[in-house]
Protein backbone atom coordinates (compact mmCIF):
# COMPACT_ATOMS: atom_id res chain seq x y z
CA UNK A 1 0.00 0.00 0.00
CA UNK A 2 1.25 3.99 -1.15
CA UNK A 3 -1.78 5.14 1.55
CA UNK A 4 -3.55 3.54 3.82
CA UNK A 5 -6.31 4.56 6.36
CA UNK A 6 -5.73 4.85 10.60
CA UNK A 7 -7.67 6.83 13.05
CA UNK A 8 -5.22 9.02 14.53
CA UNK A 9 -5.27 10.97 17.57
CA UNK A 10 -4.00 14.28 18.05
CA UNK A 11 -3.28 16.64 20.96
CA UNK A 12 -3.33 20.39 21.56
CA UNK A 13 -0.31 20.91 23.78
CA UNK A 14 -1.50 24.30 24.55
CA UNK A 15 -4.83 23.14 25.75
CA UNK A 16 -4.08 19.08 26.36
CA UNK A 17 -7.11 18.68 24.24
CA UNK A 18 -7.72 15.51 22.35
CA UNK A 19 -9.01 15.26 18.76
CA UNK A 20 -9.81 11.50 17.01
CA UNK A 21 -10.61 11.61 13.45
CA UNK A 22 -9.74 9.42 10.16
CA UNK A 23 -6.32 10.12 8.75
CA UNK A 24 -4.60 9.07 5.55
CA UNK A 25 -1.04 7.76 6.09
CA UNK A 26 2.08 6.35 4.05
CA UNK A 27 4.88 3.57 5.56
CA UNK A 28 7.08 6.82 6.25
CA UNK A 29 4.77 7.45 9.15
CA UNK A 30 5.01 4.43 11.28
CA UNK A 31 7.42 3.99 13.91
CA UNK A 32 10.34 1.43 13.31
CA UNK A 33 10.25 -2.35 13.71
CA UNK A 34 11.08 -5.35 11.78
CA UNK A 35 7.86 -6.58 10.52
CA UNK A 36 5.44 -4.80 8.41
CA UNK A 37 1.44 -6.49 9.01
CA UNK A 38 -1.14 -5.37 6.79
CA UNK A 39 -4.27 -5.58 9.30
CA UNK A 40 -7.13 -7.74 8.69
CA UNK A 41 -9.11 -7.07 12.58
CA UNK A 42 -8.82 -5.69 15.69
CA UNK A 43 -10.96 -5.15 18.69
CA UNK A 44 -12.24 -2.27 21.67
CA UNK A 45 -11.31 -2.92 24.85
CA UNK A 46 -11.80 -1.10 27.96
CA UNK A 47 -8.28 0.74 27.68
CA UNK A 48 -9.16 1.65 23.52
CA UNK A 49 -12.15 3.45 25.29
CA UNK A 50 -10.29 5.25 27.59
CA UNK A 51 -7.17 6.38 25.20
CA UNK A 52 -9.96 7.02 22.36
CA UNK A 53 -12.33 9.74 25.18
CA UNK A 54 -9.15 10.48 26.97
CA UNK A 55 -10.75 9.45 30.13
CA UNK A 56 -7.68 7.97 31.52
CA UNK A 57 -3.64 9.06 30.04
CA UNK A 58 -3.58 6.05 28.40
CA UNK A 59 -1.74 7.25 25.05
CA UNK A 60 1.89 8.78 26.00
CA UNK A 61 2.88 10.58 22.95
CA UNK A 62 0.74 12.05 20.12
CA UNK A 63 0.21 11.56 17.62
CA UNK A 64 -0.77 7.63 18.11
CA UNK A 65 -3.08 5.26 16.48
CA UNK A 66 -4.87 3.78 19.06
CA UNK A 67 -5.80 -0.14 19.30
CA UNK A 68 -3.96 -2.51 21.61
CA UNK A 69 -4.60 -5.48 19.75
CA UNK A 70 -4.12 -6.59 15.94
CA UNK A 71 -4.63 -9.46 13.42
CA UNK A 72 -3.45 -9.43 10.25
CA UNK A 73 -1.14 -11.04 7.25
CA UNK A 74 2.93 -10.25 7.54
CA UNK A 75 3.68 -8.18 4.19
CA UNK A 76 7.41 -7.22 5.03
CA UNK A 77 10.14 -9.42 7.61
CA UNK A 78 13.24 -8.66 8.37
CA UNK A 79 13.10 -10.90 10.78
CA UNK A 80 13.92 -14.73 10.40
CA UNK A 81 11.19 -15.56 12.64
CA UNK A 82 8.38 -14.21 9.85
CA UNK A 83 7.69 -13.91 6.21
CA UNK A 84 4.99 -12.21 3.80
CA UNK A 85 2.10 -14.54 4.43
CA UNK A 86 2.44 -15.61 7.27
CA UNK A 87 -0.96 -15.00 9.96
CA UNK A 88 0.19 -13.19 13.23
CA UNK A 89 -1.48 -11.41 16.19
CA UNK A 90 -0.15 -9.01 18.70
CA UNK A 91 -1.81 -7.90 22.44
CA UNK A 92 -0.70 -5.62 24.18
CA UNK A 93 3.41 -4.46 24.38
CA UNK A 94 2.50 -0.58 23.80
CA UNK A 95 0.53 -0.72 21.08
CA UNK A 96 -1.74 1.90 20.97
CA UNK A 97 0.85 3.67 24.11
CA UNK A 98 3.53 4.09 23.06
CA UNK A 99 4.01 2.51 19.70
CA UNK A 100 1.15 3.13 16.56
CA UNK A 101 -1.58 1.01 17.20
CA UNK A 102 -3.79 -1.59 15.53
CA UNK A 103 -6.77 0.85 14.25
CA UNK A 104 -4.91 1.25 10.88
CA UNK A 105 -4.53 -0.85 7.68
CA UNK A 106 -0.98 -1.47 8.33
CA UNK A 107 1.47 -1.73 11.53
CA UNK A 108 4.97 -1.93 11.53
CA UNK A 109 6.31 -3.73 15.45
CA UNK A 110 8.82 -5.95 16.75
CA UNK A 111 8.74 -9.29 16.27
CA UNK A 112 9.01 -10.34 19.70
CA UNK A 113 5.90 -8.96 20.24
CA UNK A 114 4.43 -11.29 17.88
CA UNK A 115 2.78 -14.51 18.38
CA UNK A 116 2.15 -16.65 15.39
CA UNK A 117 -1.88 -17.07 14.61
CA UNK A 118 -2.99 -19.87 17.31
CA UNK A 119 -4.09 -23.48 15.44
CA UNK A 120 -7.52 -23.46 14.99
CA UNK A 121 -8.51 -19.90 15.30
CA UNK A 122 -9.32 -17.38 12.46
CA UNK A 123 -7.91 -13.61 12.45
CA UNK A 124 -11.56 -12.62 13.18
CA UNK A 125 -12.02 -15.20 16.36
CA UNK A 126 -8.53 -14.23 17.68
CA UNK A 127 -9.43 -10.73 17.56
CA UNK A 128 -12.62 -12.05 19.22
CA UNK A 129 -10.43 -12.93 21.97
CA UNK A 130 -8.00 -10.70 22.03
CA UNK A 131 -6.23 -9.25 25.03
CA UNK A 132 -9.36 -9.40 26.81
CA UNK A 133 -9.87 -13.23 25.87
CA UNK A 134 -6.40 -13.99 26.73
CA UNK A 135 -6.48 -12.09 29.97
CA UNK A 136 -9.15 -13.94 31.38
CA UNK A 137 -7.26 -17.45 30.40
CA UNK A 138 -4.34 -15.57 32.34
CA UNK A 139 -6.50 -14.93 35.46
CA UNK A 140 -7.85 -18.60 35.14
CA UNK A 141 -4.28 -20.22 34.66
CA UNK A 142 -3.32 -18.36 37.98
CA UNK A 143 -6.37 -19.63 40.22
CA UNK A 144 -5.60 -22.92 39.15
CA UNK A 145 -1.70 -23.10 39.97
CA UNK A 146 -2.60 -21.45 43.18
CA UNK A 147 -4.59 -24.83 43.63
CA UNK A 148 -8.38 -23.36 43.25
CA UNK A 149 -10.03 -26.28 42.31
CA UNK A 150 -13.82 -27.19 40.96
CA UNK A 151 -14.02 -29.21 43.68
CA UNK A 152 -13.36 -26.51 46.66
CA UNK A 153 -16.24 -24.58 46.40
CA UNK A 154 -18.34 -21.48 43.74
CA UNK A 155 -16.09 -19.11 41.73
CA UNK A 156 -16.61 -15.77 41.18
CA UNK A 157 -16.43 -13.15 37.93
CA UNK A 158 -16.57 -9.47 38.29
CA UNK A 159 -17.84 -7.59 35.56
CA UNK A 160 -18.75 -10.31 33.90
CA UNK A 161 -21.00 -8.45 31.04
CA UNK A 162 -17.63 -7.20 30.15
CA UNK A 163 -15.07 -8.73 27.54
CA UNK A 164 -12.79 -10.07 30.03
CA UNK A 165 -15.54 -11.19 32.13
CA UNK A 166 -17.35 -12.65 29.75
CA UNK A 167 -14.77 -14.87 28.26
CA UNK A 168 -14.03 -16.23 32.27
CA UNK A 169 -17.29 -17.07 32.86
CA UNK A 170 -17.35 -19.18 29.53
CA UNK A 171 -13.92 -20.80 30.47
CA UNK A 172 -14.37 -21.29 33.85
CA UNK A 173 -17.74 -23.16 33.43
CA UNK A 174 -16.32 -25.28 31.03
CA UNK A 175 -13.78 -26.32 33.30
CA UNK A 176 -16.29 -27.67 35.63
CA UNK A 177 -16.51 -24.43 38.05
CA UNK A 178 -19.81 -23.58 39.55
CA UNK A 179 -19.38 -19.65 38.45
CA UNK A 180 -21.53 -16.55 40.51
CA UNK A 181 -21.56 -13.95 37.59
CA UNK A 182 -21.15 -9.97 39.75
CA UNK A 183 -22.12 -7.31 37.13
CA UNK A 184 -24.64 -4.28 37.30
CA UNK A 185 -26.95 -5.60 34.09
CA UNK A 186 -28.43 -8.72 36.68
CA UNK A 187 -31.84 -7.61 35.07
CA UNK A 188 -31.15 -9.43 32.06
CA UNK A 189 -29.49 -12.56 32.87
CA UNK A 190 -29.96 -15.00 29.90
CA UNK A 191 -27.20 -13.87 28.73
CA UNK A 192 -24.35 -15.01 31.47
CA UNK A 193 -26.63 -17.80 31.92
CA UNK A 194 -25.96 -18.87 28.24
CA UNK A 195 -22.81 -18.55 28.81
CA UNK A 196 -22.16 -20.96 31.67
CA UNK A 197 -22.87 -18.72 35.05
CA UNK A 198 -25.22 -20.78 37.62
CA UNK A 199 -25.39 -17.73 39.62
CA UNK A 200 -26.15 -14.07 39.10
CA UNK A 201 -25.35 -11.74 41.29
CA UNK A 202 -26.16 -7.63 41.60
CA UNK A 203 -22.60 -5.46 41.77
CA UNK A 204 -24.85 -3.40 44.70
CA UNK A 205 -23.68 -6.23 46.97
CA UNK A 206 -19.93 -5.11 46.15
CA UNK A 207 -20.10 -1.53 46.25
CA UNK A 208 -21.21 -0.56 49.74
CA UNK A 209 -18.58 0.58 52.34
CA UNK A 210 -16.03 -2.61 52.78
CA UNK A 211 -15.66 -4.91 55.46
CA UNK A 212 -13.03 -6.46 57.17
CA UNK A 213 -14.18 -9.17 56.59
CA UNK A 214 -17.52 -10.86 55.54
CA UNK A 215 -18.82 -14.52 55.67
CA UNK A 216 -16.91 -16.86 53.63
CA UNK A 217 -18.07 -17.19 50.03
CA UNK A 218 -16.52 -17.76 47.65
CA UNK A 219 -13.52 -20.19 46.90
CA UNK A 220 -11.89 -17.58 44.24
CA UNK A 221 -12.49 -15.35 41.28
CA UNK A 222 -11.57 -13.33 38.43
CA UNK A 223 -11.98 -9.63 39.31
CA UNK A 224 -12.02 -7.03 36.08
CA UNK A 225 -13.12 -4.53 37.95
CA UNK A 226 -11.06 -3.22 40.94
CA UNK A 227 -11.86 -0.52 43.53
CA UNK A 228 -14.76 -0.92 45.89
CA UNK A 229 -15.97 -4.09 44.23
CA UNK A 230 -12.54 -6.10 44.64
CA UNK A 231 -12.04 -4.48 48.40
CA UNK A 232 -15.48 -6.36 48.87
CA UNK A 233 -14.57 -9.27 47.36
CA UNK A 234 -11.64 -10.02 49.52
CA UNK A 235 -13.40 -9.69 52.42
CA UNK A 236 -15.64 -13.14 51.49
CA UNK A 237 -12.81 -15.27 49.95
CA UNK A 238 -12.73 -18.44 51.53
CA UNK A 239 -9.62 -19.68 53.81
CA UNK A 240 -6.72 -19.78 51.17
CA UNK A 241 -8.77 -18.59 48.38
CA UNK A 242 -6.92 -16.65 45.67
CA UNK A 243 -8.94 -13.09 43.30
CA UNK A 244 -7.10 -13.26 39.77
CA UNK A 245 -7.06 -9.01 39.66
CA UNK A 246 -7.11 -7.74 36.00
CA UNK A 247 -9.10 -4.17 35.51
CA UNK A 248 -9.60 -0.90 36.95
CA UNK A 249 -12.79 -0.17 35.47
CA UNK A 250 -14.06 0.56 39.12
CA UNK A 251 -11.13 2.98 40.02
CA UNK A 252 -7.38 2.44 40.67
CA UNK A 253 -7.72 2.50 44.88
CA UNK A 254 -7.92 -0.83 46.79
CA UNK A 255 -9.86 0.27 50.11
CA UNK A 256 -9.11 -2.85 52.13
CA UNK A 257 -7.24 -3.52 54.97
CA UNK A 258 -4.60 -6.67 55.93
CA UNK A 259 -7.55 -8.80 56.99
CA UNK A 260 -8.47 -11.14 54.67
CA UNK A 261 -4.67 -11.49 53.72
CA UNK A 262 -2.97 -12.44 57.40
CA UNK A 263 -6.02 -13.79 58.83
CA UNK A 264 -7.81 -16.26 55.87
CA UNK A 265 -4.65 -16.03 53.43
CA UNK A 266 -6.36 -14.77 50.78
CA UNK A 267 -3.85 -14.25 47.90
CA UNK A 268 -4.45 -11.25 45.41
CA UNK A 269 -2.56 -11.90 42.05
CA UNK A 270 -2.19 -9.96 39.47
CA UNK A 271 -2.35 -10.37 35.90
CA UNK A 272 -0.26 -8.53 33.38
CA UNK A 273 -1.29 -9.59 29.84
CA UNK A 274 0.45 -6.37 28.50
CA UNK A 275 4.64 -7.45 29.01
CA UNK A 276 4.00 -10.78 29.57
CA UNK A 277 6.88 -12.96 28.40
CA UNK A 278 6.19 -14.99 24.93
CA UNK A 279 6.04 -18.33 26.88
CA UNK A 280 3.32 -17.64 28.60
CA UNK A 281 1.20 -15.88 25.64
CA UNK A 282 1.87 -19.03 24.16
CA UNK A 283 0.79 -21.52 26.70
CA UNK A 284 -2.58 -18.83 27.60
CA UNK A 285 -3.33 -19.40 23.64
CA UNK A 286 -2.91 -22.98 23.71
CA UNK A 287 -5.57 -23.07 26.97
CA UNK A 288 -7.69 -21.18 24.75
CA UNK A 289 -7.23 -23.00 21.98
CA UNK A 290 -8.67 -26.26 23.92
CA UNK A 291 -10.22 -24.93 26.48
CA UNK A 292 -12.52 -21.96 25.41
CA UNK A 293 -16.02 -22.85 23.46
CA UNK A 294 -16.22 -21.52 19.84
CA UNK A 295 -19.87 -21.25 20.32
CA UNK A 296 -20.03 -19.03 23.23
CA UNK A 297 -17.49 -17.55 21.89
CA UNK A 298 -19.49 -16.54 19.06
CA UNK A 299 -22.52 -15.46 20.89
CA UNK A 300 -20.79 -12.72 22.80
CA UNK A 301 -18.84 -11.32 19.43
CA UNK A 302 -20.14 -8.50 17.95
CA UNK A 303 -18.56 -7.59 14.42
CA UNK A 304 -18.25 -3.41 13.60
CA UNK A 305 -16.68 -1.66 10.87
CA UNK A 306 -13.56 1.02 11.27
CA UNK A 307 -16.51 3.73 11.10
CA UNK A 308 -17.89 2.43 14.33
CA UNK A 309 -14.99 2.16 16.35
CA UNK A 310 -14.91 6.01 18.09
CA UNK A 311 -18.96 5.75 18.94
CA UNK A 312 -17.93 1.80 20.02
CA UNK A 313 -15.30 3.60 22.80
CA UNK A 314 -17.27 5.84 23.94
CA UNK A 315 -19.92 3.20 24.65
CA UNK A 316 -17.56 0.71 26.43
CA UNK A 317 -16.44 3.18 29.20
CA UNK A 318 -19.87 4.18 29.37
CA UNK A 319 -20.69 0.84 30.61
CA UNK A 320 -22.84 0.04 27.79
CA UNK A 321 -20.99 -2.80 25.83
CA UNK A 322 -21.82 -6.35 26.86
CA UNK A 323 -19.27 -9.13 25.54
CA UNK A 324 -16.40 -8.61 22.80
CA UNK A 325 -16.42 -6.24 19.90
CA UNK A 326 -14.21 -6.92 16.91
CA UNK A 327 -13.48 -3.94 14.24
CA UNK A 328 -12.94 -5.16 10.42
CA UNK A 329 -10.15 -3.01 9.63
CA UNK A 330 -10.72 -3.59 6.02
Amino acid sequence: MDTFKALLITRDEATKAQAVGEATLSAADLMPGDVDIRVAYSTINYKDGLAITGRLPVVRRFPMIPGVDLAGTVVASASPDYRPGDEVILNGWGLGETHLGAFSQMARVKADWLVPLPEGFTLQEAMAVGTAGYTAMMAVMAIEAHGVGFDQGQVVVTGANGGVGSIAVALLSRLGYQVAAVTGRSQHPDYLIGLGAGEIIDRAEFTGAPKLLGKERFAGGVDAVGGTVLANLLAVTKMHGAIAACGNAGGMELPTSVAPFILRGVSLLGIDSVYAPKARRLAAWARLARDLDRDKLAAMTTVIPFSGIVPAAHDIVAGKVRGRLVVEIG
